[in-house]
């Protein structure tokens, strides 16, 4: 019965997006038309997969082309988030170290210090954790061409299942912390620099007081750098004096600041306006 129910729901993926894809009156890129029937499988396959239609929630990141370090979707499990899904125009593939174009391939150096990603392009699937291939690209064959005949493989069920059901592994050594922290900083690091050409207000206005009081010289590359690592180090500080994160970064900020204004300062950022939180949200959550 499952598997019959999983040829369902890959058949309705496939007859969804070869209806968006083929319709001469859909606007914007090929990629924007996946992006519904995309949701819909995800929670098929979530269900089949165990978990809770109320538990699954899949937010689409931006709008914006031109951001390298926003992945399509956020995925988040019981309100705590998992993972991420970019998602590309059907034929160009779900592996990243093929791509040609220029921007796929600056935004791949960016997302795969990602540790829980899916690359998609509709007609194929693959899972990537700190850069690395998960087993292997799981293909259903062309969405435009066979709509609703696609290929059910029993691979793409256990990648969603691996996806969804994936937990953050605690660094064991001192050396796995730094690796782990320097990966997701840089990461942190790109989104901010990414911000502040987007004009982003707080950012500016923040960098404009750091190189007031702080950094009288710093281009907007070093200052990207150098918030990175005071909220990377915050976060790390936070952890050690057990100051809770899981219920929002504003305690850490209140608690840190009172020793060390530049954390505070850093940290405060993301708890003023959900908006300035939402443009780092890729790095900061994970």
């Amino acid at each position: 019965m499952s598997d019959q129910k999983f040829r369902e729901a890959i058949s309705a993926f496939g007859a969804s997006a070869r209806a968006k894809l083929t319709n001469p009156a859909a606007s914007g890129e090929p990629e924007d038309q996946l992006r519904a029937p995309l949701e819909k499988l995800v929670a098929d396959l979530a269900a089949l997969s165990g978990f809770r239609a109320q538990d699954v929630a899949v937010v689409g990141e931006t709008s914006l082309a031109d951001l390298k370090t926003r992945p399509d979707f956020a995925v988040a499990v019981q309100n705590a988030s998992v993972g991420f899904i970019e998602v590309k125009a059907p034929g160009k593939g779900a592996d990243p170290r093929k791509f040609t174009a220029k921007h796929d391939k600056a935004q791949w150096e960016k997302l795969k210090a990602l540790p829980n990603l899916i690359y998609t392009d509709g007609n194929a699937f693959s899972l990537w954790r700190n850069g690395e291939l998960v087993d292997e690209v799981v293909h259903l064959g062309d969405v435009v061409a066979d709509g609703a005949n696609l290929a059910a493989p029993p691979a793409l069920l256990w990648l969603f299942q691996s996806f969804l059901g994936w937990e953050p592994t605690p660094p064991r050594t001192a050396r796995q912390l730094a690796d782990t922290s320097a990966r997701l900083c840089r990461l942190l690091r790109d989104e901010v620099l990414e911000q502040m050409e987007q004009r982003n207000e707080a950012l500016t206005n923040l960098a404009a007081d750091w190189r007031k009081l702080l950094f009288p010289n710093a281009n907007d590359k070093e200052f990207a750098d150098g918030y990175a690592q005071a909220v990377t180090f915050g976060l790390l500080v936070a952890r050690a004096q057990e100051i809770p994160l899981d219920q929002g970064l504003d305690r850490a900020a209140r608690a840190l600041g009172q020793h060390n204004s530049l954390i505070g300062s850093a940290l405060r950022l993301l708890t003023d306006e959900a908006v300035d939180r939402a443009a780092l949200d890729t790095s900061i959550q994970t």
